[in-house]
């Protein structure tokens, strides 16, 4: 017992560490919208059959659709990733994605069916695919926001029409679904700037239906 209680005590040192805070970024939706609207625009005024422009400067689309559409949209669903937006995320990075495989299409595959006569029908696939997805995305944006929903609406009719279109190969109808996406553009520019003049003055001046928080972060 002397022998135990003239053993030195050691006291164990625990360090406690303080969790970093997490890392603020900003609201990516801003620009995830405005490079879908920018692009969409672009390319629907050559599918709209304006006068305006000559359809021989369409190829002008592709690095806009690269670049903003595709690789901006892109990073802006990454991160929508970050926030824990898994719709938004899920939208950006899709269309995105949608903007750089159009890109693609137009330029290395569309010149290998031209000598087929068949090109209408792989744009026709392409966007029927595409149709798919956007038509449960507006089933979803319903509970997001009711800018969404219209947005989303308007995009599935724009599909809709460009698919008809493509397969019939009934140009009327592609102006019209041009005239669709414009429409499109637009609603997605006022979701952009709705967010970004929201949020800089810290109020709602420009309203958006928002519906529930939940369903934008929902897992």
């Amino acid at each position: 017992m002397l022998i135990e209680s003239a053993r030195p005590t050691r006291t164990a040192h625990v360090t406690k560490t303080t969790p970093a805070p997490p890392l603020a970024i900003g609201n990516p939706g801003p620009l995830g919208l405005g490079a879908f609207a920018l692009t969409t625009f672009m390319l629907s005024v050559f599918n709209a059959g304006s006068n305006l422009i000559d359809s021989r400067v369409e190829a002008v689309v592709l690095p806009v659709a690269l670049f903003y559409g595709g690789i901006a949209q892109f990073a802006a669903g990454m991160w929508e990733y970050r926030v824990n937006n898994t719709f938004g995320a899920t939208a950006f990075t899709s269309y995105g994605s949608f903007w750089m495989s159009f890109a693609a299409y137009v330029y290395f595959i569309v010149p290998q069916l031209a000598s087929t006569g068949k090109a209408h029908q792989a744009t026709g696939l392409f966007l029927l695919a595409w149709l798919i997805f956007t038509f449960y995305m507006c089933i979803a944006s319903f509970r997001v926001s009711l800018q969404l929903f219209f947005l989303f609406a308007i995009l599935v009719v724009t599909f809709i029409l460009l698919i008809v279109g493509a397969l019939a190969e009934k140009k009327i109808v592609t102006n019209v679904g041009g005239w669709f996406g414009i429409v499109t553009a637009f609603v997605a520019w006022y979701g952009s700037a709705a967010v970004m003049i929201n949020t800089t003055f810290g109020r709602n001046i420009l309203p958006l239906g928002v519906r529930t928080a939940k369903a934008k972060h929902s897992d």
